[in-house]
Formats: structure tokens, C-alpha cells, sequence
């Protein structure tokens, strides 16, 4: 049986300092994890281009900077394998979820986020781990579920399908590795999403 741990972020070095989650604390909870692969949040062609061609930032540039300056280097020095699982199309991921409203229906509707996003920041110590707890993963999952009735056909795309295909590679990446320690990292908005995609599967332990 796998293990799998769940490890949420944030990509913002500002906020890393700020929320108390330095790079350094994440090498502290990798080193304690000892997995034997990392499952990311970088686009498999951004994988292979950095592999290929030595571009750090992915096909887009959308590669966070965590990865090449920190992740992808531990990796390499660690002998971890790295498994890239993120996933996009760009000519869908264009539009944004307040696009198609007015000036002031977007300005309303930033406002609300902002309200959310602030809520969640709230609670960033409930847990053991910065950004990290199931308190954290409800406001988040409410969040997106407003955001969803909100648009739902942009965020069908950009969050749920995204994280179908997402879980569906972490899957994968169990079903390839059966007896591995596997340290899934990402944004902490994305936990609760696996979280509740992996812990059906009878073949993780967590």
C-alpha cells in the first residue's frame, strides 16, 4: 500500500515569511516524509521542457518559482522522482471567472473574494502545519463552490476539470508505485480537492 501526504503552500514568498511557512519549514516536512516520489504542481510539457532544454519556468512561465529553485534541485540531490501532475489548455484558462459581468458586478464580486480569501488567511494557524487544516480546507472548499455558482462553466474547467485530471495523475502515480511514499505539493488551496479524491482509494494510506 502507498503512503501519501498532502502538502499545501503558498507560491508568494511574501506570504511564505509572513504566514510563517519559509521554503526551509517545507524541506523540514519533505525530510520528515522521506518520499520516495514528488508529485507537483507543474504542467507534464513544462516537465519535459525543463528536463529537455534546462527552462525552469515552464512552457508559459507559469512554473512556480518553488520548483526550480527549490523543489526540482532537492529533488535531484535526493534521488526523489519527481512526477509532474498539473494540468491546463491554454486557450480555456484565458478567461477569468468576473470577465463577463459589468464594471461594477466585477468590482462587487472581487470585493466577496476578497472577503473569502481573508477568511481563509484567518485561520492560517489551526493546524499543525501552516495553511494546512481541515478548518482551512472547508472555507476553501465553500469558496470555490460559491465561485462555481458564480461561473459555472469557467470553473468546470479551470478548478473541477483541472482536478480530475490532477487526482486521476496522482492515481496513477499510486497504482505505478504501490509500496512508495508519494508527498504530493501545491498550492493549499488545492488539499481539500485531494483530499477527498484520494482518501476513496483503498490502495493510500495517508
Amino acid at each position: 500500500m502507498a503512503v501519501v501526504g498532502i502538502l499545501g503552500m503558498t507560491h508568494d514568498e511574501e506570504m511564505q515569511w509572513r504566514y510563517n511557512f519559509p521554503l526551509s519549514l517545507v524541506e523540514e516536512l519533505i525530510t520528515e516524509f522521506n518520499p520516495d516520489e514528488i508529485c507537483g504542481e507543474v504542467h507534464p510539457d513544462s516537465w519535459e521542457f525543463y528536463q529537455r532544454k534546462g527552462e525552469p519556468y515552464g512552457i508559459l512561465g507559469e512554473t512556480q518559482e518553488e520548483y526550480p529553485s527549490f523543489i526540482f534541485p532537492l529533488c535531484e540531490e535526493r534521488g526523489i522522482e519527481f512526477v509532474p501532475v498539473n494540468w491546463f489548455e491554454v486557450d480555456v484558462f484565458e478567461e477569468e471567472p468576473f470577465d463577463k459581468f459589468d464594471h461594477e458586478t466585477r468590482q462587487r464580486l472581487e470585493n466577496e473574494l476578497k472577503q473569502w480569501n481573508d477568511k481563509q488567511l484567518s485561520i492560517w494557524n489551526n493546524g499543525n502545519i501552516p495553511l494546512n487544516s481541515f478548518d482551512y480546507d472547508t472555507i476553501t472548499k465553500d469558496m470555490y463552490n460559491w465561485l462555481h455558482t458564480i461561473n459555472p462553466d469557467i470553473q468546470n474547467i479551470v478548478w473541477n476539470s483541472r482536478h480530475y485530471i490532477m487526482a486521476a495523475r496522482v492515481k496513477h502515480t499510486v497504482a505505478n508505485y504501490p509500496d512508495k511514499r508519494i508527498l504530493c505539493i501545491h498550492g493549499a488551496d488545492h488539499n481539500y480537492w485531494y483530499y477527498q479524491s484520494l482518501k476513496k482509494e483503498e490502495n493510500i494510506e495517508f
